[in-house]
């Protein structure tokens, strides 16, 4: 499955699920023995391999032990800064998002006799 298709949130779950399953199955390890060394309950890994949400704290622990932590970094990337932000900013770090301006109505030209 490709994530770019899955139609909701449930099917992503799912596929990380198998795909969480097949690693463990591939390094030869039951539920309980990667549970225990995650440091979650076995139940949580069964909700989490049948695609259940779970805490991101679970998910972490679990890639950990898998030897899976790194790729995290594939799936939220550094944000690169744009030059010409960064120049506005004068090489400051953006804090908070500003507003989408609003549309306003172009105003018509006042005239006399206009102010009832």
């Amino acid at each position: 499955m490709n994530f770019l298709n899955a139609s909701s949130d449930e099917a992503i779950l799912k596929e990380l699920g198998q795909r969480l399953a097949r690693h463990r199955l591939n390094r030869n390890l039951t539920q309980g023995a990667l549970a225990e060394e995650a440091g979650i309950s076995k139940r949580t890994l069964h909700r989490v391999e049948h695609g259940q949400s779970t805490h991101v704290s679970n998910m972490i622990r679990i890639l950990r032990v898998l030897q899976l932590v790194g790729n995290l970094e594939a799936l939220i990337p550094a944000p690169a800064i744009s030059p010409i932000q960064q120049v506005k900013m004068n090489g400051k770090m953006r804090q908070r998002a500003s507003s989408p301006e609003k549309a306003t109505e172009p105003k018509m030209p006042w005239s006399w006799g206009d102010e009832k």
